[in-house]
């Protein structure tokens, strides 16, 4: 049987001192897709910073793609981020480069070198996310479907084996919110492991996939009827 890419064990999420979370369990295997709901403040960011390790893990054991979460030193957090696809909710791109230059600065910063291979990888993102012909434009020439794509291109760059992905739908119309899901869900037909919180009941009524809650600080299994 394969291993948990993510696995989360009586842990607690702080935000500064504030206790967020308690008594998390949690385990997600190789190409699963699991949604995390809950109310606005109900600790869904605060559980996705804690996995991509912009919050400390100090109470109970996780560990992500295979780095120990509890004991992670600083020196490792890139490398553990390169394992991962991060997807945001406002894009996080950068007005002053072109798209390209978006992805070309990623690559240089997790250690690719090689201009061809650096092409080859930014054209095929770019064609995977349907926007090869938009590398030279800036992101605010961009309508905010496009710029979400551009963001999920990013996020696939170093083939991640789980995407993590916060309110991916949360700035864009109803239209394309099942644009980018329908995307989401190509990629993770691909093989690749997703946990994605969101607030969008019509994506997932409309792709049923497993439901995990945050609610009065505690996550728990959504039981679908």
């Amino acid at each position: 049987m394969s291993q948990p890419i993510l696995k989360l064990d009586d842990v607690s999420i702080y935000q500064d001192s504030r206790l967020i979370l308690s008594d998390v369990n949690l385990e997600l295997f190789p190409g699963e897709f699991y949604y995390l709901i809950g109310k606005t403040g109900s600790g869904k960011s605060s559980l996705m910073k804690t996995l991509y390790a912009d919050l400390p893990l100090t109470e109970g054991t996780g560990s992500i793609v295979g780095f120990d979460l509890r004991n992670l030193k600083e020196s490792e957090i890139p490398y553990l981020r390169r394992k991962l696809g991060i997807v945001f909710q406002d894009f996080k791109l950068l007005n002053d480069r072109s798209i390209y230059g978006n992805l070309e600065f990623v690559l240089h910063a997790t250690g690719w070198t090689e201009k061809t291979d650096i092409n080859e990888r930014i054209e095929m993102v770019l064609d995977m996310v349907k926007l090869s012909d938009k590398g030279q434009k800036k992101p605010y020439e961009l309508s905010g479907g496009e710029q979400q794509r551009i963001a999920i291109a990013r996020a696939l760059l170093n083939d991640p084996i789980l995407i993590l992905a916060d309110e991916p739908t949360g700035n864009i119309d109803p239209r394309t919110s099942l644009e980018i899901m329908q995307l989401l869900d190509d990629i993770h037909k691909n093989g690749t492991g997703i946990l994605m919180a969101t607030h969008d009941y019509s994506v997932i009524m409309k792709y049923d996939y497993p439901t995990i809650k945050c609610e009065e600080g505690k996550l728990f299994e959504v039981v679908k009827h």
